[in-house]
């Protein structure tokens, strides 16, 4: 089910699954749409941002209300969206000339390969380790800045890229005359880059660490992911 704006949003649609599940009564593991942020975690977003969380958190009060076992997986940001573009809001491509670095661009993010994301979600489907709990994808070499990103893409071209800062004040001034689904990129990107939303907590005893579960899952590193675009 998405929850992106910029194509479709229909995260309640899954109640009807939960409510599908109840009456089957044989389900071993649900695994709701997640992938992303912790819901959980994002009790203070941005409007209008924050309705993504807080339909993920109805999904999930649904399920525990209902006793269906169930994992949830937290991926932080999928690869194709944010590094490439060197993390550009309304681009994929890679910046040939210019790049707007979010405050001082040393806040980390968590950065992962879409098929890794896959794989360590298909292991933990049926782990009894994960039963009950977020498992949280972290691979320990993606956990990188802005900055790290682009110096990345800057070694593999051979080009330093134009700089420039933009202040927490000024970016989030810039959601006054966006559309819908941009100011919901701009809040996200707000958490992400300069709260450190990804990063600044500990994985308590609700949680796993995928990485961590899965050492035999041979995640692909971020620089190794940018030559791609070469």
């Amino acid at each position: 089910m998405s929850g992106v704006h910029f194509r479709s949003h229909n995260l309640l649609i899954q109640l009807k699954l939960v409510e599908a599940i109840k009456e089957a009564g044989n389900i071993k593991r649900f695994l709701p749409s997640e992938f992303g942020m912790d819901p959980a975690r994002m009790g203070d977003a941005l409007e209008p941002g924050r309705v993504t969380f807080d339909e993920k958190m109805v999904v999930r009060k649904a399920i525990e209300e209902a006793n269906i076992p169930h994992t949830y997986v937290s991926s932080n940001c999928f690869a194709a969206y944010f590094v490439p573009n060197c993390s550009q809001l309304g681009t994929l491509t890679p910046p040939k000339e210019k790049v707007s670095i979010y405050g001082d661009g040393n806040i980390k993010a968590i950065f992962v390969d879409e098929d890794d994301v896959a794989a360590y979600t298909i292991k933990a489907i049926d782990d009894p380790r994960t039963l009950n709990k977020t498992v949280y994808i972290r691979p320990p070499e993606n956990i990188l800045s802005q900055r790290q990103i682009i110096e990345m893409w800057e070694k593999l071209t051979g080009k330093k890229l134009d700089k420039s800062s933009i202040s927490a004040e000024d970016f989030l001034a810039s959601m006054k005359g966006l559309d819908y689904a941009s100011q919901v990129g701009v809040g996200h990107f707000y958490h992400i880059y300069y709260e450190g939303c990804l990063t600044n907590f500990e994985i308590g005893e609700e949680g796993e660490e995928a990485s961590k579960l899965y050492p035999e899952v041979r995640y692909i590193r971020m620089d190794e992911y940018l030559k791609r675009y070469l």
